[in-house]
Protein backbone atom coordinates (compact mmCIF):
# COMPACT_ATOMS: atom_id res chain seq x y z
CA UNK A 1 0.00 0.00 0.00
CA UNK A 2 1.29 3.27 -0.76
CA UNK A 3 1.53 6.27 1.64
CA UNK A 4 2.43 9.79 1.43
CA UNK A 5 5.27 11.27 3.55
CA UNK A 6 3.30 12.71 6.09
CA UNK A 7 0.91 9.56 5.62
CA UNK A 8 1.60 6.61 7.87
CA UNK A 9 1.25 2.83 5.56
CA UNK A 10 -0.65 1.73 8.23
CA UNK A 11 -2.28 2.51 11.36
CA UNK A 12 -1.46 1.85 15.25
CA UNK A 13 -5.58 0.85 15.66
CA UNK A 14 -5.14 -0.97 12.56
CA UNK A 15 -2.09 -3.16 13.98
CA UNK A 16 -3.93 -3.39 17.09
CA UNK A 17 -7.37 -4.97 15.03
CA UNK A 18 -5.25 -7.74 13.76
CA UNK A 19 -3.06 -8.78 16.41
CA UNK A 20 -6.43 -8.93 18.33
CA UNK A 21 -8.02 -11.13 15.52
CA UNK A 22 -5.22 -13.16 14.48
CA UNK A 23 -3.86 -13.90 17.93
CA UNK A 24 -0.51 -12.07 18.13
CA UNK A 25 -1.37 -10.07 20.93
CA UNK A 26 -4.31 -9.44 23.52
CA UNK A 27 -4.63 -6.66 26.62
CA UNK A 28 -3.82 -8.68 29.55
CA UNK A 29 -6.98 -9.26 31.84
CA UNK A 30 -9.25 -7.59 29.49
CA UNK A 31 -12.27 -9.57 30.89
CA UNK A 32 -11.50 -7.07 33.84
CA UNK A 33 -11.10 -3.90 31.81
CA UNK A 34 -7.46 -4.40 31.52
CA UNK A 35 -4.55 -2.65 32.98
CA UNK A 36 -2.31 -0.20 31.61
CA UNK A 37 0.86 -1.07 30.51
CA UNK A 38 0.28 -5.04 30.58
CA UNK A 39 -0.03 -7.64 27.19
CA UNK A 40 -0.26 -10.91 26.78
CA UNK A 41 0.48 -12.96 23.22
CA UNK A 42 -1.75 -15.40 21.83
CA UNK A 43 -1.05 -18.44 20.14
CA UNK A 44 0.60 -16.72 16.94
CA UNK A 45 2.40 -13.82 19.16
CA UNK A 46 4.02 -16.08 21.76
CA UNK A 47 5.36 -17.84 18.46
CA UNK A 48 6.33 -14.12 16.85
CA UNK A 49 7.95 -13.45 19.91
CA UNK A 50 10.54 -16.25 20.63
CA UNK A 51 11.40 -16.07 17.09
CA UNK A 52 12.55 -12.78 17.41
CA UNK A 53 14.61 -13.76 20.84
CA UNK A 54 15.93 -16.90 18.92
CA UNK A 55 16.94 -15.25 16.01
CA UNK A 56 19.02 -12.38 18.44
CA UNK A 57 20.32 -15.25 20.80
CA UNK A 58 21.34 -17.39 17.80
CA UNK A 59 23.36 -14.75 16.12
CA UNK A 60 24.58 -12.85 19.20
CA UNK A 61 25.51 -15.78 21.31
CA UNK A 62 25.68 -18.95 19.69
CA UNK A 63 27.47 -18.20 16.51
CA UNK A 64 30.29 -16.56 18.43
CA UNK A 65 33.27 -17.67 20.32
CA UNK A 66 33.44 -14.63 21.98
CA UNK A 67 30.24 -14.34 23.64
CA UNK A 68 28.59 -16.55 26.80
CA UNK A 69 25.07 -16.85 28.07
CA UNK A 70 24.03 -15.71 31.43
CA UNK A 71 20.51 -15.36 33.16
CA UNK A 72 20.05 -13.13 36.25
CA UNK A 73 17.89 -12.75 38.81
CA UNK A 74 14.89 -10.46 38.78
CA UNK A 75 15.41 -9.47 41.79
CA UNK A 76 18.70 -8.21 43.66
CA UNK A 77 20.17 -6.93 46.34
CA UNK A 78 18.52 -3.24 47.22
CA UNK A 79 22.25 -1.96 47.01
CA UNK A 80 22.72 -3.30 43.23
CA UNK A 81 20.27 -0.61 42.58
CA UNK A 82 21.45 1.97 44.37
CA UNK A 83 25.04 1.76 42.84
CA UNK A 84 23.79 1.65 39.54
CA UNK A 85 21.97 5.09 40.05
CA UNK A 86 18.24 3.99 39.70
CA UNK A 87 17.62 4.55 43.17
CA UNK A 88 18.68 8.03 43.05
CA UNK A 89 18.58 9.09 39.21
CA UNK A 90 15.82 6.92 37.12
CA UNK A 91 12.96 9.06 37.33
CA UNK A 92 10.60 10.71 34.94
CA UNK A 93 9.42 14.37 34.73
CA UNK A 94 5.28 14.17 35.24
CA UNK A 95 2.79 16.67 34.83
CA UNK A 96 -1.05 16.32 35.18
CA UNK A 97 -3.81 17.91 33.72
CA UNK A 98 -6.00 19.53 35.95
CA UNK A 99 -9.23 19.82 34.06
CA UNK A 100 -9.21 16.12 32.78
CA UNK A 101 -7.03 14.70 35.34
CA UNK A 102 -4.98 13.17 32.82
CA UNK A 103 -0.83 12.61 33.30
CA UNK A 104 1.47 13.00 30.82
CA UNK A 105 5.50 12.97 30.59
CA UNK A 106 6.97 16.37 30.52
CA UNK A 107 9.54 15.95 27.71
CA UNK A 108 6.57 13.99 25.30
CA UNK A 109 4.43 17.03 25.75
CA UNK A 110 4.79 18.78 22.21
CA UNK A 111 3.15 22.33 23.97
CA UNK A 112 3.56 22.64 27.48
CA UNK A 113 0.92 25.23 27.67
CA UNK A 114 -2.35 22.90 26.55
CA UNK A 115 -3.58 19.54 27.26
CA UNK A 116 -3.58 17.18 24.20
CA UNK A 117 -6.74 14.85 25.29
CA UNK A 118 -8.73 18.14 26.33
CA UNK A 119 -6.90 21.07 24.70
CA UNK A 120 -7.23 23.46 28.77
CA UNK A 121 -4.52 25.99 28.23
CA UNK A 122 -2.41 26.40 31.38
CA UNK A 123 -3.93 23.42 33.27
CA UNK A 124 -1.01 21.33 33.98
CA UNK A 125 0.59 21.14 37.83
CA UNK A 126 3.73 21.46 38.56
CA UNK A 127 6.40 19.02 36.98
CA UNK A 128 7.46 16.48 39.39
CA UNK A 129 9.86 13.40 39.18
CA UNK A 130 8.74 10.15 39.67
CA UNK A 131 10.64 6.93 40.03
CA UNK A 132 10.42 4.29 37.46
CA UNK A 133 11.11 1.19 39.50
CA UNK A 134 8.60 -0.77 40.87
CA UNK A 135 8.89 -2.33 44.75
CA UNK A 136 7.98 -5.57 46.27
CA UNK A 137 8.63 -6.65 49.55
CA UNK A 138 10.92 -9.94 49.94
CA UNK A 139 10.47 -12.07 53.60
CA UNK A 140 7.35 -12.08 55.59
CA UNK A 141 7.29 -8.72 56.87
CA UNK A 142 6.66 -5.54 54.84
CA UNK A 143 8.88 -3.13 56.13
CA UNK A 144 12.01 -1.37 55.01
CA UNK A 145 13.98 -3.93 55.71
CA UNK A 146 12.17 -5.91 52.99
CA UNK A 147 12.28 -3.69 50.60
CA UNK A 148 13.25 -4.67 47.06
CA UNK A 149 13.14 -3.95 43.34
CA UNK A 150 11.67 -5.63 40.19
CA UNK A 151 14.84 -5.18 38.09
CA UNK A 152 14.21 -2.34 35.60
CA UNK A 153 17.51 -3.42 33.07
CA UNK A 154 18.84 -6.50 32.76
CA UNK A 155 22.37 -5.06 32.44
CA UNK A 156 22.93 -5.23 36.53
CA UNK A 157 22.92 -8.47 37.13
CA UNK A 158 25.73 -9.00 34.89
CA UNK A 159 27.57 -6.41 36.33
CA UNK A 160 27.85 -8.17 39.49
CA UNK A 161 28.69 -11.23 37.86
CA UNK A 162 31.63 -10.14 35.87
CA UNK A 163 34.11 -11.56 37.60
CA UNK A 164 31.89 -14.71 38.40
CA UNK A 165 31.89 -15.02 35.02
CA UNK A 166 35.51 -14.34 33.31
CA UNK A 167 36.82 -17.11 35.82
CA UNK A 168 34.14 -19.83 35.62
CA UNK A 169 33.85 -19.25 31.73
CA UNK A 170 38.21 -18.53 31.33
CA UNK A 171 37.72 -15.90 28.86
CA UNK A 172 39.31 -12.18 28.62
CA UNK A 173 38.91 -9.63 27.36
CA UNK A 174 37.09 -8.72 24.46
CA UNK A 175 34.35 -11.22 25.11
CA UNK A 176 31.18 -10.60 25.87
CA UNK A 177 28.08 -11.59 28.38
CA UNK A 178 25.15 -11.86 26.76
CA UNK A 179 21.02 -12.82 28.24
CA UNK A 180 17.50 -11.84 27.55
CA UNK A 181 15.09 -11.57 30.34
CA UNK A 182 11.97 -9.56 32.08
CA UNK A 183 12.45 -5.80 33.16
CA UNK A 184 9.52 -3.93 34.40
CA UNK A 185 9.61 -0.13 34.51
CA UNK A 186 6.29 1.93 36.15
CA UNK A 187 5.83 4.11 32.88
CA UNK A 188 4.01 6.99 33.62
CA UNK A 189 2.35 7.11 29.91
CA UNK A 190 2.48 3.55 28.44
CA UNK A 191 0.88 3.65 25.03
CA UNK A 192 1.51 2.32 21.56
CA UNK A 193 0.32 -1.42 22.20
CA UNK A 194 3.65 -3.09 23.31
CA UNK A 195 5.87 -0.26 22.09
CA UNK A 196 5.94 1.22 25.67
CA UNK A 197 5.11 -1.05 28.40
CA UNK A 198 4.98 -1.77 32.31
CA UNK A 199 6.62 -5.22 31.71
CA UNK A 200 8.61 -6.10 28.81
CA UNK A 201 11.76 -7.76 27.75
CA UNK A 202 15.27 -6.84 27.38
CA UNK A 203 17.97 -8.51 25.22
CA UNK A 204 21.36 -7.27 26.41
CA UNK A 205 24.60 -7.69 25.51
CA UNK A 206 27.46 -6.57 27.64
CA UNK A 207 31.06 -6.66 25.72
CA UNK A 208 33.73 -5.74 27.71
CA UNK A 209 36.99 -4.85 26.11
CA UNK A 210 40.81 -3.76 27.11
CA UNK A 211 41.81 -0.70 28.52
CA UNK A 212 44.02 -0.21 25.38
CA UNK A 213 42.55 2.44 23.12
CA UNK A 214 40.60 -0.17 20.83
CA UNK A 215 37.23 0.17 22.80
CA UNK A 216 36.52 3.25 20.08
CA UNK A 217 36.64 0.95 17.23
CA UNK A 218 34.99 -2.08 18.92
CA UNK A 219 32.05 0.46 19.42
CA UNK A 220 31.71 1.00 15.75
CA UNK A 221 32.23 -2.68 14.88
CA UNK A 222 29.19 -3.38 17.27
CA UNK A 223 26.57 -0.72 15.78
CA UNK A 224 27.83 -2.14 11.61
CA UNK A 225 26.86 -5.82 13.47
CA UNK A 226 23.47 -4.54 14.56
CA UNK A 227 22.85 -2.76 11.39
CA UNK A 228 23.33 -5.87 9.49
CA UNK A 229 21.42 -8.08 11.75
CA UNK A 230 18.21 -6.07 11.43
CA UNK A 231 18.86 -6.17 7.24
CA UNK A 232 19.53 -9.52 7.45
CA UNK A 233 15.71 -10.36 8.71
CA UNK A 234 14.14 -7.88 6.12
CA UNK A 235 13.30 -5.11 8.02
CA UNK A 236 12.98 -1.76 5.44
CA UNK A 237 16.27 0.28 5.33
CA UNK A 238 14.48 3.23 4.74
CA UNK A 239 12.34 2.58 7.94
CA UNK A 240 15.14 1.86 10.00
CA UNK A 241 18.09 4.72 11.17
CA UNK A 242 20.68 4.65 13.31
CA UNK A 243 21.05 7.95 15.24
CA UNK A 244 24.06 9.12 16.59
CA UNK A 245 23.56 11.00 20.13
CA UNK A 246 25.49 13.50 20.66
CA UNK A 247 27.21 14.76 23.57
CA UNK A 248 24.55 16.65 25.30
CA UNK A 249 22.19 13.54 24.43
CA UNK A 250 24.30 10.96 26.09
CA UNK A 251 24.51 10.33 29.80
CA UNK A 252 27.87 11.90 30.78
CA UNK A 253 30.17 8.87 31.29
CA UNK A 254 29.32 7.85 27.75
CA UNK A 255 32.21 8.02 25.80
CA UNK A 256 29.96 7.46 22.52
CA UNK A 257 26.07 6.45 21.79
CA UNK A 258 24.09 5.34 18.96
CA UNK A 259 20.33 4.56 19.25
CA UNK A 260 18.40 2.46 16.60
CA UNK A 261 15.39 3.92 15.56
CA UNK A 262 12.33 2.46 13.07
CA UNK A 263 9.87 4.46 11.78
CA UNK A 264 6.71 4.02 13.31
CA UNK A 265 3.27 5.14 12.23
CA UNK A 266 3.40 7.68 14.75
CA UNK A 267 6.91 8.75 13.88
CA UNK A 268 10.61 7.21 14.93
CA UNK A 269 10.86 5.32 18.10
CA UNK A 270 13.63 3.74 19.91
CA UNK A 271 14.20 0.12 19.37
CA UNK A 272 18.20 -0.24 20.56
CA UNK A 273 20.46 2.02 21.91
CA UNK A 274 24.17 0.63 21.44
CA UNK A 275 26.68 2.57 23.80
CA UNK A 276 30.70 2.81 24.88
CA UNK A 277 29.58 3.65 28.61
CA UNK A 278 33.32 3.20 30.14
CA UNK A 279 34.43 2.15 33.17
CA UNK A 280 31.20 3.49 34.71
CA UNK A 281 29.08 0.39 35.79
CA UNK A 282 31.88 -1.63 37.37
CA UNK A 283 33.56 1.20 39.22
CA UNK A 284 30.19 1.92 40.05
CA UNK A 285 29.73 -1.57 41.69
CA UNK A 286 33.26 -1.93 43.15
CA UNK A 287 32.86 1.57 45.17
CA UNK A 288 29.98 0.66 46.96
CA UNK A 289 30.32 -3.26 47.22
CA UNK A 290 34.12 -2.73 48.31
CA UNK A 291 35.10 -5.77 46.14
CA UNK A 292 37.57 -6.10 43.43
CA UNK A 293 35.73 -6.53 39.81
CA UNK A 294 38.60 -5.43 37.75
CA UNK A 295 40.90 -8.50 35.24
CA UNK A 296 44.04 -9.53 36.29
CA UNK A 297 46.17 -9.43 32.80
CA UNK A 298 48.57 -11.86 33.02
CA UNK A 299 50.79 -11.11 30.39
CA UNK A 300 51.45 -7.37 31.78
CA UNK A 301 50.70 -8.65 35.88
CA UNK A 302 48.14 -5.72 35.83
CA UNK A 303 44.62 -5.73 37.01
CA UNK A 304 42.47 -3.17 35.36
CA UNK A 305 38.57 -2.63 34.89
CA UNK A 306 37.70 -2.88 31.20
CA UNK A 307 35.72 -0.94 28.74
CA UNK A 308 32.31 -1.71 28.34
CA UNK A 309 30.26 -1.75 24.95
CA UNK A 310 26.57 -2.17 25.93
CA UNK A 311 23.89 -2.91 22.80
CA UNK A 312 20.51 -2.98 24.76
CA UNK A 313 17.53 -3.94 22.94
CA UNK A 314 13.42 -4.46 23.84
CA UNK A 315 12.33 -7.99 22.43
CA UNK A 316 8.52 -6.62 22.48
CA UNK A 317 9.65 -3.51 20.85
CA UNK A 318 11.53 -5.07 18.59
CA UNK A 319 8.29 -8.27 17.89
CA UNK A 320 6.35 -5.20 17.25
CA UNK A 321 8.21 -3.32 14.71
CA UNK A 322 8.81 -7.10 12.35
CA UNK A 323 4.88 -7.08 12.33
CA UNK A 324 4.42 -3.49 11.52
CA UNK A 325 7.14 -3.54 8.58
CA UNK A 326 5.18 -6.49 7.63
CA UNK A 327 2.47 -5.61 7.25
CA UNK A 328 1.03 -4.65 3.36
CA UNK A 329 -2.43 -4.08 1.89
CA UNK A 330 -2.84 -4.60 -1.39
CA UNK A 331 -5.18 -3.70 -3.76
CA UNK A 332 -6.19 -4.94 -7.51
CA UNK A 333 -8.32 -6.51 -9.75
CA UNK A 334 -9.34 -10.05 -10.56
CA UNK A 335 -9.13 -11.51 -13.94
CA UNK A 336 -13.03 -10.51 -14.15
CA UNK A 337 -12.10 -6.84 -13.22
CA UNK A 338 -13.63 -7.39 -9.65
CA UNK A 339 -11.62 -4.47 -7.53
CA UNK A 340 -9.74 -6.90 -4.49
CA UNK A 341 -7.60 -6.36 -1.65
CA UNK A 342 -5.81 -8.47 0.91
CA UNK A 343 -3.70 -7.91 3.71
CA UNK A 344 -0.18 -9.83 3.66
CA UNK A 345 2.97 -9.98 6.79
CA UNK A 346 5.48 -10.08 4.89
CA UNK A 347 7.18 -12.21 7.58
CA UNK A 348 11.12 -13.20 6.87
CA UNK A 349 11.05 -16.98 7.03
CA UNK A 350 13.06 -17.50 9.89
CA UNK A 351 10.35 -15.20 11.58
CA UNK A 352 7.61 -16.11 10.76
CA UNK A 353 5.28 -17.77 13.32
CA UNK A 354 4.03 -20.45 10.76
CA UNK A 355 6.41 -21.33 7.49
CA UNK A 356 4.11 -23.87 5.95
CA UNK A 357 0.22 -24.04 5.88
CA UNK A 358 -0.90 -27.60 4.52
CA UNK A 359 -4.59 -28.11 3.27
CA UNK A 360 -6.97 -30.30 1.90
CA UNK A 361 -9.24 -29.04 -1.07
CA UNK A 362 -11.98 -30.67 0.36
CA UNK A 363 -12.68 -31.45 3.79
CA UNK A 364 -15.11 -34.33 3.46
CA UNK A 365 -13.07 -36.43 1.39
CA UNK A 366 -11.29 -38.79 3.78
CA UNK A 367 -8.32 -39.85 1.58
CA UNK A 368 -7.35 -35.94 0.69
CA UNK A 369 -7.86 -34.91 4.79
CA UNK A 370 -5.61 -38.31 5.86
CA UNK A 371 -3.09 -37.22 2.46
CA UNK A 372 -2.59 -33.89 4.30
CA UNK A 373 -2.61 -34.00 7.72
CA UNK A 374 0.00 -36.41 6.96
CA UNK A 375 2.53 -34.46 5.20
CA UNK A 376 2.00 -31.62 7.63
CA UNK A 377 2.97 -34.08 10.45
CA UNK A 378 6.18 -34.81 8.25
CA UNK A 379 6.76 -31.26 7.84
CA UNK A 380 6.56 -30.72 11.39
CA UNK A 381 9.67 -32.08 12.17
CA UNK A 382 11.75 -29.92 10.60
CA UNK A 383 9.56 -26.24 10.29
CA UNK A 384 6.82 -24.86 11.76
CA UNK A 385 3.69 -26.33 10.15
CA UNK A 386 -0.09 -25.89 9.99
CA UNK A 387 -3.25 -27.95 9.20
CA UNK A 388 -6.15 -25.94 7.97
CA UNK A 389 -9.38 -26.46 5.71
CA UNK A 390 -12.01 -25.03 4.58
CA UNK A 391 -13.00 -22.52 1.63
CA UNK A 392 -9.29 -22.26 -0.36
CA UNK A 393 -9.78 -18.94 -0.96
CA UNK A 394 -10.44 -17.82 2.97
CA UNK A 395 -7.55 -20.48 3.70
CA UNK A 396 -5.10 -18.24 1.44
CA UNK A 397 -6.07 -14.95 2.70
CA UNK A 398 -6.26 -16.19 6.65
CA UNK A 399 -2.63 -17.16 6.14
CA UNK A 400 -1.73 -14.51 4.55
CA UNK A 401 -2.56 -12.37 6.93
CA UNK A 402 -0.66 -14.03 9.36
CA UNK A 403 2.44 -13.93 7.55
CA UNK A 404 2.68 -17.94 6.41
CA UNK A 405 5.62 -18.05 3.60
CA UNK A 406 3.92 -20.95 1.85
CA UNK A 407 0.70 -22.58 1.41
CA UNK A 408 0.69 -26.47 0.31
CA UNK A 409 -3.21 -27.70 -1.10
CA UNK A 410 -3.58 -31.54 -1.24
CA UNK A 411 -6.52 -31.92 -4.15
CA UNK A 412 -8.04 -34.15 -6.34
CA UNK A 413 -4.70 -34.25 -8.78
CA UNK A 414 -2.92 -35.18 -6.30
CA UNK A 415 -4.01 -38.46 -6.25
CA UNK A 416 -3.03 -38.97 -9.83
CA UNK A 417 0.33 -37.41 -10.05
CA UNK A 418 1.74 -37.55 -6.70
CA UNK A 419 2.16 -33.61 -5.93
CA UNK A 420 0.89 -30.44 -4.36
CA UNK A 421 0.48 -27.06 -5.23
CA UNK A 422 2.51 -24.88 -3.84
CA UNK A 423 1.60 -21.23 -3.54
CA UNK A 424 3.97 -18.58 -2.11
CA UNK A 425 2.67 -15.38 -0.43
CA UNK A 426 4.36 -12.60 -1.71
CA UNK A 427 4.00 -13.24 -5.39
CA UNK A 428 0.80 -15.51 -5.07
CA UNK A 429 2.31 -17.88 -7.80
CA UNK A 430 1.29 -21.33 -7.77
CA UNK A 431 2.86 -24.20 -8.64
CA UNK A 432 3.31 -28.33 -8.68
CA UNK A 433 5.87 -29.87 -6.80
CA UNK A 434 5.99 -33.28 -5.95
CA UNK A 435 5.58 -34.56 -2.75
CA UNK A 436 9.02 -36.24 -2.84
CA UNK A 437 10.84 -33.45 -3.18
CA UNK A 438 8.99 -30.83 -0.94
CA UNK A 439 11.09 -31.14 1.80
CA UNK A 440 14.37 -30.20 -0.47
CA UNK A 441 11.72 -27.51 -2.01
CA UNK A 442 11.34 -25.56 1.34
CA UNK A 443 14.29 -26.61 2.61
CA UNK A 444 15.51 -24.06 0.07
CA UNK A 445 13.23 -21.43 0.62
CA UNK A 446 13.00 -21.17 4.14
Amino acid sequence: MESTPNEPRVSMDEIAALAKRRGFIFQSSEIYGGIGGFYDYGPLGAVLKRNVKNAWWRDTVELRDDVVAFDSSIIMHPLAWKASGHVDAFHDIFVDCKICKHRFRHDHLKDVTQCPDCGSKASFTEPRAFNLMLKTSVGPMEDTASLAYLRPETAQGIFVNFKNVFQSARKKPPFGIAQIGKAFRNEITPGNLTYRVREFEQAELEYFVPDDGSDSAWFDRWVEVRKAWYSSYGIKAERLRFYELTPQERPHYAKAGTDVEYLFPWGWGELESIANRGTYDLDAHMRLSGKDLRFFDEAGKTHYTPILIESSAGMDRTALTFLVDAYERERGVDPAGKPTERVVLRFHPRIAPVQVAVFSLARNRQDLVERARSLESRLRLRCRSQYDEGNIGQLYRRQDEIGTPFCLTIDFETLDDGAVTVRERDTMRQERVAIESIDRYLDQRL
